[in-house]
């Protein structure tokens, strides 16, 4: 149930959420507002740390330039993990979000912003990269291809802009391992959570002042393009849905039906067709809002069986190497993917008593040198086939 709020008495912050409070693949609430005075929603959607694409999506039968006084909004501050391994920075340019998970400490945190990206013509590339360098005051050394954009539209623009209110990379960036790419601030905030930039990432200026602060130097970045997103939230699984970026000359990332397929195979029979369709009618909303898609049904502890988890690798070939070794002593070994984990889960059973799983305990121990982890079957019920 959305919680309902009047603008005037909100004070909002940075969406920090700690994960030992959270015990499943979904972060914040989602809540309404009313609006007062003369507020947009793009007023709104910066109140409360989000981008334009979050807050129309989420509201579209609302003009979002005069939404009227007394107007109810849905706050869309409400989200399923990507499903990449978490540590480091996450970016998902379909839903424009950043998600950062700091060094593991005494309080596991994740911190979550909402970013623009590149214009059609000048998309963010994917992959895996890292923050080489935090710049103070950046200067933007222009490159040629956008110095010839802005000759043709007849605009002055010196080879190298110094710092500034003039220059688009605001007072502070991350630059990435990418050639040419960072993370960055901005003097055009309204262009968060749309497709505006050259392809570095944009952040509100709060914001990057926020995440600066707090990211080091060599953090891992994930780049990663999940228009389609699926989660454990208590007892049901839950679909978060964005519209796919269609880009001319390129293929449109749409992971859907790795969505659905995942969903079939961790759901019993009988339900594999009613959630398939539930899920479609979720994504074609695109309201970028989770929402519920299936029931799971809880099992007793133990009631399968124990496995032993001898790890959980973010390469496939570093668990296929794992696997490998213990399918040589003759041990049933399978290599599973958690819901939105984002890992591979090297698992070697089941046993039917924890007795036999303590005595295969040590036969690993001695062959590999791993020790592995006990624990109910049950638990990894919600997994799929590891993908490339």
């Amino acid at each position: 149930m959305a919680a309902f709020l009047s603008t005037q008495n909100v004070i909002c912050h940075a969406a920090v959420y700690t994960l030992a409070e959270q015990s499943d693949d979904l972060i914040g609430r989602l809540q309404e507002i009313s609006i007062t005075g003369d507020d947009t929603l793009l007023d709104i959607a910066r109140r409360y740390d989000l981008g334009y694409n979050e807050i129309v999506a989420a509201n579209p039968d609302v003009d979002p330039w005069l939404p009227g006084e007394g107007m109810r909004i849905v706050v869309p501050s409400y989200f399923i993990f990507p499903s990449v391994p978490r540590n480091g920075i996450i970016i998902n340019l379909a839903e424009m979000r950043l998600y950062y998970f700091p060094p593991s400490g005494e309080d596991a945190k994740v911190m979550t912003y909402p970013i623009g990206i590149g214009q059609e013509g000048w998309s963010t590339p994917l992959g895996v990269t890292y923050v080489t360098e935090k710049i103070v005051a950046p200067a933007w050394t222009v490159p040629d291809s956008i110095l010839e954009e802005y000759q043709r539209d007849g605009v002055p623009m010196p080879k190298i802009m110094p710092p500034g209110p003039e220059n688009p990379l605001g007072e502070l960036a991350l630059r990435l391992e990418m050639p040419g790419f960072l993370i960055h601030g901005t003097n055009k905030p309204f262009g968060v959570g749309r497709r505006i930039s050259h392809g570095c990432i944009r952040m509100y200026p709060e914001d990057i002042e926020d995440l600066f602060q707090h990211v080091p130097v060599g953090t891992r970045v994930w780049i990663v393009d999940q228009p389609y997103k699926i989660g454990k939230h208590n007892n049901a699984l839950m679909l978060e849905a964005h519209d796919p970026i269609i880009e001319p000359g390129r293929q449109t990332n749409n992971n859907l039906n790795q969505i659905i397929s995942t969903v079939g195979s961790i759901t019993d029979t009988a339900q594999k067709i009613l959630v398939s369709d539930n899920a479609l009618q979720v994504a074609l909303r695109h309201t970028g809002i989770p929402t519920q898609i299936s029931e799971i049904a809880a099992h007793d502890a133990g009631a399968n069986g124990w496995v032993l988890q001898l790890g959980a690798f973010a390469e496939l070939n570093n668990a296929v190497r794992l696997a490998e070794k213990v399918e040589a002593l003759d041990l049933t070994v399978a290599i599973r993917a958690r819901v939105n984990d984002g890992y591979c889960h090297v698992l070697v059973g089941p046993f039917e008593t924890q007795a036999i799983v303590m005595v295969t305990k040590e036969q690993l121990l001695h062959h590999t040198g791993i020790e592995g982890k006990l624990l109910p079957a049950n638990r990894y019920g919600l997994m799929s086939e590891c993908i490339p």
